[in-house]
């Protein structure tokens, strides 16, 4: 009866028109920042922290929240239709998007991305309103070797069942761990790699991101294969509308895309964009047609983009129950709490429950007027595309500068960008995968930080990866993964060589009949 007390309060609170206001406000700028490359919900939030002065911890928390899961739908549209991550969650997206708006199916995947979206959102705000303290709990659980562990396991896990070789696939991954060496150690503050001083602090995750899937994508596309006609006729909201057969196929990667986000985003320090990248590899994994991933495969799309979502609405579990940020942003909205009075802590559901609840309820409001919103606007979108590509490339071009160079403010990363490109199409032209260089990326310095850590908590005693409990079974599940695509090979190479005889066989018996 308490919860269905606190949701009552919770949605009264968020439908009052000044609340509901501010979260309009909120998606429609997540939505704008998302969609420009390169200028995230961390840009926006940080330059719209001073306004929370003159609005109450509600409003500013409403607002905020809405321009933080706003910016995961926008990221989608701009890799939908021309394979430029707006956000790092939405790197996952270009995979299949991107492939099927090439193949006519703009307006299709946005339809999808937008219904994913909302239904990880509300499977986010279901956990986060049944489990919210208990999840908190399990969350103060893990230490610095069950996140070393977890983070080896979604490493792994990304690149073996990324689409390839495994072998090109890990190469790729360490490749970008040692990328994200580059910089100045922070336990010694000595330069690793640094050539030049731009780059102390190492190199850009935008640049990066832009530069492998956004500027290569544009440098490895033949001029005359882009912004045809053909896909700008699709218009109709018949080719827009899932049918049947979609939507049956559409729940189970919804679900999973969204257990695995809730799971990612409870947990401090991993967040939406490790979220999508584990509920892709998970799809793979699980797909009849794994090698259909990467060239439109619909739930490639579905999983990632209810991932990222339910991880956004999930990372505001640590955030309000226990006081610790799970990412940047959520540190941000901390810091919006603590300007309006609010002390964040397992006490702020019984002593703000209008706060708590209101915010929660906002999550379903923002996300529906979000739908509502970008319904009318996917024909715009998809039109887009018939633009012709001598005049899109240039203006992507430019963006593309502009987002990347006012992250940073630096030149440095405008050409960190175009290099990347560069190797990006390179790499993509000898079949090697990109996906792990972005994940050993953003993955490999935090695996360093927890290496580090345990080691120094536990006295340089490597076995306790595998004496602690929880440990234990993500270093297993490491194990299995490394191993199981090396059996099958092996067990076929062992059916062809007992096989080689059964044909003689069959054929004496055959003769003696």
């Amino acid at each position: 009866m308490e919860l269905l007390d606190g949701l009552s309060l919770g949605f009264a609170t968020a439908l009052q028109m000044q609340n509901l206001s501010y979260a309009l406000l909120g998606v429609v700028l997540g939505q704008a920042v998302g969609v420009l490359p390169g200028v995230g919900a961390m840009t926006a939030i940080s330059l719209l922290l001073p306004i929370t002065f003159y609005l109450d911890a509600t409003q500013s928390m409403i607002m905020l929240a809405g321009i933080y899961y706003g910016s995961q739908y926008g990221g989608s549209i701009a890799s939908i239709l021309l394979s430029l991550p707006g956000t790092p969650s939405s790197v996952v997206t270009c995979f299949d998007g991107h492939p099927m708006a090439k193949k006519g199916e703009a307006g299709h995947a946005l339809m999808l991305a937008a219904l994913a979206s909302l239904f990880g959102s509300v499977v986010g705000v279901t956990i986060l309103v049944l489990g919210a303290m208990p999840l908190a709990r399990i969350a103060l659980q893990f230490g610095a070797p069950e996140y070393f562990s977890l983070i080896t396991l979604g490493m792994i896990g990304a690149s073996v069942v990324s689409s390839g070789a495994m072998h090109r696939a890990i190469a790729m991954l360490v490749f970008g761990v040692l990328l994200g060496m580059i910089g100045t150690d922070v336990n010694t503050g000595a330069y690793r790699y640094v050539l030049i001083p731009e780059i102390a602090d190492g190199i850009s995750l935008v640049a990066l991101a832009i530069g492998l899937f956004g500027v290569a994508e544009i440098i490895s596309t033949p001029a005359g294969s882009r912004g045809g006609n053909a896909i700008a006729l699709k218009t109709g909201w018949a080719q827009f509308l899932p049918n049947r057969e979609t939507m049956r196929g559409f729940f189970a990667p919804a679900s999973r895309g969204a257990g695995i986000g809730s799971a990612f985003g409870t947990l401090p320090g991993t967040g939406a964009a490790i979220a999508s990248f584990v509920a892709y590899a998970v799809e793979m994994r699980l797909s009849r047609t794994p090698r259909e991933f990467g060239k439109g495969k619909k739930e490639g799309l579905v999983a990632p983009e209810s991932s990222n979502n339910a991880a956004a609405i999930t990372g505001f579990i640590p955030t309000l129950t226990l006081g610790i940020p799970g990412d940047a942003v959520m540190a941000l909205m901390l810091g919006a709490l603590i300007i309006n009075g609010i002390v964040p802590g397992p006490t702020v559901i019984t002593d703000h429950p209008s706060l708590f609840w209101g915010v929660i309820a906002s999550f379903i409001v923002g996300n529906v007027l979000l739908l509502l919103i970008n319904l009318p606007l996917i024909r715009v979108w998809v039109r887009l595309l018939s633009i012709p590509y001598w005049l899109l490339f240039p203006g992507i071009l430019a963006f593309v500068s502009v987002g990347v160079y006012s992250f940073r403010n630096s030149v440095v990363d405008v050409w960190t960008a175009l290099l990347f490109g560069v190797a990006g199409a390179v790499l993509k032209r000898a079949d090697y995968p990109l996906p792990p260089i972005l994940l050993g990326f953003i993955l490999g310095p935090m695996m360093e930080e927890y290496l580090r850590r345990s080691m120094l908590l536990n006295d340089g005693d490597v076995t306790v990866f595998f004496t602690r409990p929880i440990s234990a079974v993500f270093m297993a599940g490491t194990v299995l993964l490394l191993v199981t695509p090396l059996i099958g090979p092996a067990v076929r190479r062992l059916r062809g060589t007992s096989g080689d005889h059964l044909p003689e066989g069959a054929n004496t018996r055959e003769r003696d009949q």
